[in-house]
């Protein structure tokens, strides 16, 4: 195209600009391309086409940009169309204000919280399982041998009387289970109570235990089928609920730290420059 075309063009049509021609040659270009490439994991003939809609769409963008821009000319009009809505009014979204942040606590406890939580949980929860040792009459160490039972030959776990005396190997093993699963839910326990603060006691002590209770009891006759034999459950839920109360009080009492959701997002999101942190935050 040539300029005094452009002009000639500009002179006969005052109120237009001119403007590239559209064309649909990349597009024919990119699917030939992803032909050609998709040919190769299914056949071949799907490569040739790509191939010669790639080389004919080529061939054809080349044309409309030499040895002259295919351009064309569009009617501008002066009057700026006005803007109207047929909603004057803002409406409010009653949903919006019943978001709540608890999803998305401003505020949440330290790992410290949840380590204090665990351990005087794991506390609560073995003096429980003992007194339930002691009550049932087959002795303080018939729990602990019942938690390691998974770990120890049949031969030491096929009676009561075996079950219930004192082994060291077995006490090791039971203590290592019982504290790393106590600090594993309480860490759990520090995540989850920020979601419920006005409740910490209801979400830790109840709601968590049943629903632990509930896994274990789904899945134990494959972890360890003999305490899933001799388990009483009764017991078993109050150890349970123990544990809860006393890590969800412990984790609540501990002192909260503030999240970065009060921070401005440019902070959040790393910038620095001067203006936009403060620095009182």
């Amino acid at each position: 195209m040539s300029v005094e075309w452009v002009k000639q063009n500009q002179e006969t049509m005052p109120d237009a600009i001119e403007m590239p021609a559209p064309t649909a040659w990349p597009i024919v270009l990119a699917f030939g391309i992803a032909l050609l490439f998709g040919g190769l994991v299914t056949n071949a003939a799907v490569s040739i086409l790509g191939g010669i809609l790639a080389a004919a769409a080529g061939v054809g963008w080349f044309r409309d940009v030499l040895p002259f821009e295919a351009h064309e000319m569009v009617t501008v009009t002066a009057e700026v169309p006005a803007v109207t809505t047929s909603r004057p009014g803002v409406i409010p979204i009653a949903a919006a204000r019943e978001l709540r942040r608890a999803f998305l606590p401003l505020e949440i406890y330290p790992v410290s919280a949840g380590v204090k939580g665990g351990l005087a949980g794991s506390a609560a929860m073995a003096v429980t399982a003992m007194l339930y040792g002691a009550l049932s009459r087959n002795g303080i160490w018939y729990p602990v041998n019942l938690l390691a039972a998974g770990f120890l030959p049949p031969a030491m776990t096929d009676t009561v009387a075996k079950l219930s005396a004192f082994n060291p190997n077995t006490l090791l093993i039971a203590a290592t289970i019982h504290l790393i699963t106590s600090l594993l839910v309480g860490l759990l326990y520090g995540a989850m109570l920020p979601m419920l603060p006005r409740r910490p006691a209801l979400l830790g002590g109840l709601v968590a235990p049943l629903m632990w209770t509930g896994l274990i009891h789904s899945i134990l006759g494959i972890v360890n089928p003999v305490l899933n034999q001799r388990i009483d459950w009764f017991w078993f839920v109050a150890s349970q609920v123990a544990f809860g109360v006393v890590a969800g009080i412990v984790v609540a009492r501990q002192e909260r730290i503030r999240t970065w959701q009060r921070l401005p997002l440019s902070v959040r999101s790393g910038m620095e420059a001067t203006g936009m942190r403060d620095d009182n935050t």
